[in-house]
């Protein structure tokens, strides 16, 4: 699994995440045990990357605990 903050979300229920190789979209539908509306911008996630129809997206979103 790769590690990220999210960067941004937006009310339409995605978003991007600050990856190791660099942002990386993810919908609201990809987030595993949280709900998309507990994410904020700055905290860190784990997430595993996937293919989307318009390129690479993040997958099993989760959040990490600190």
């Amino acid at each position: 699994m790769s590690q990220g903050t999210i960067k941004k979300l937006t009310d339409k229920g995605f978003g991007f995440i600050q990856g190791e190789r660099g942002d990386i979209f993810f919908h609201l539908s990809s987030c595993d045990d949280c709900q998309f509306d507990d994410l904020r911008e700055g905290q860190l996630v784990e997430y595993t990357e996937g293919q989307g129809p318009k390129g690479p997206r993040a997958e099993n979103v989760r959040l990490i605990e600190g």
